[in-house]
């Protein structure tokens, strides 16, 4: 692939980000947990703890998913764990009729969804792209966005017409399609095989190994930062269509809320990707992990359906940035040596988040009957967030011909 056609890479990796782990697991669980507690009378911690499993399950697998991009290529790797993912959600469709049975489900789709992540297509692009790596990525991450704006929308369409059996079925087909074709036609890394010796690891690439990486307290003020992000982000927006339904809001009315929130995903990866190539990324970081702050606020206020959408806005737009930014600041503070491994440690600090904070919103509600402790608690989560990237001091490997890893301003200054 020439250099001047690396803007495929970001094209397909956008789709294959559409039908990713985030949209297809995790932003249509919403629309499934009330039919489906529904028919079965299970309670709602309950049917969160098959999310929670399934975003924890591929949290552990992510790194080791990243050791295999790392020694294999991409594209093997990537293809695989699509089609597994694809199958998974076939299993869930066909056998959950107990919890045990929809908990395994989810299970075997977070295994599979260890490869289905944005890791593969965040190497691709940190690969590809050393000036306008911020802007490549937020375009490229947009397409968890636009997932998230119609995918759920796809699904609840599906529910209506028939049933959530033969909506996850209809999950399953727009996965294998729209996923095998990005990555077969579009994704992979630049001269990979020529830059990959016996060990598989490359040699000629700046950075940390992962085991460097692991004692290094800048990964680990990442990781907490991103952890907690997530947990905080994803708690709200898993609940938020029960929510609204709470407050007398129809089904299909609260389902399109989640609508906002894909765009605002993708406006906030955008905007972020456009920020970090020209604004110290920790600056940006904070900016993103506060705006969400703002949005729980207005839902903690019980406002009326049209200042809902206008939190559910601003909490994606926090939500948004997210993965943007674990694969920049990976980029920019531990390198590009282990990026697979070291970004699926990071990426399983973030699904960690991702699936204990659902939990935990579904936890608070069975034994409160309400959201509000657990939505102010999870204002002083971002806050905290916010400080651990204004800790992470100056770039250790910023952009080619740039002096130093100052904030760009400072560099303008200097």
């Amino acid at each position: 692939m020439k250099t001047s056609n690396r803007w495929w890479v970001v094209v397909g990796s956008a789709f294959g980000l559409f039908v990713g782990n985030g949209p297809i697991m995790q932003f249509t669980f919403g629309v499934f947990l009330l039919p489906i507690a529904a028919e079965f009378h299970w309670s709602r911690s309950t049917m969160s703890l098959a999310l929670v499993v399934g975003l924890i399950t591929t949290a552990v697998l992510v790194p080791f998913a990243g050791r295999l991009i790392d020694r294999y290529g991409i594209r093997p790797v990537t293809l695989s764990a699509i089609v597994l993912f694809a199958l998974s959600i076939v299993g869930v469709a066909l056998f959950a009729d107990t919890p045990a049975k929809l908990i395994a489900g989810y299970a075997l789709m977070g295994v599979a969804a260890a490869g289905q992540t944005p890791l593969p297509y965040a190497k691709a692009i940190a690969a590809w792209f050393d000036d306008k790596r911020g802007l490549a990525l937020g375009i490229a991450m947009a397409g968890v966005g636009l997932g998230a704006a119609l995918v759920p929308q796809f699904a609840q369409a599906l529910v209506t017409q028939v049933g959530w059996r033969g909506a996850y079925l209809g999950l399953a087909a727009l996965t294998l399609v729209v996923g095998v074709s990005a990555v077969a036609l579009a994704v992979r890394e630049p001269d990979a095989a020529a830059r990959r010796p016996a060990g598989g690891v490359p040699q000629d690439v700046p950075g940390l190994t992962a085991r460097q990486a692991l004692a290094d307290g800048r990964f680990w003020k990442l990781a907490l930062a991103f952890c907690a992000v997530a947990l905080a982000t994803n708690g709200v927006i898993a609940h938020v269509v029960p929510l609204l339904v709470d407050r007398g809001i129809s089904a299909g009315v609260a389902a399109s809320s989640l609508a906002f929130a894909g765009l605002a995903l993708i406006a906030g990866r955008l905007f972020a990707g456009y920020l970090l190539d020209r604004i110290f990324g920790p600056l940006v970081a904070a900016f993103f992990f506060l705006v969400p702050v703002a949005g729980i606020a207005l839902l903690l206020a019980a406002p009326a359906p049209a200042y809902a959408a206008v939190a559910v806005v601003l909490i994606g737009l926090g939500l948004g940035a997210e993965v943007d930014l674990i694969a920049f600041l990976l980029s920019r503070y531990l390198g590009l040596k282990s990026f697979g491994e070291i970004y699926g440690y990071l990426f399983a600090a973030f699904m960690l988040g991702s699936g204990s904070g659902p939990y935990l919103m579904g936890l608070a509600f069975d034994l409160t009957g309400h959201y509000g402790y657990a939505l102010g608690a999870l204002c002083l989560v971002l806050v905290g967030a916010a400080a651990l990237v204004l800790r992470l001091g100056p770039y250790a490997y910023p952009q080619t011909g740039q002096r130093s890893g100052r904030p760009a301003a400072l560099q303008v200054a200097h």
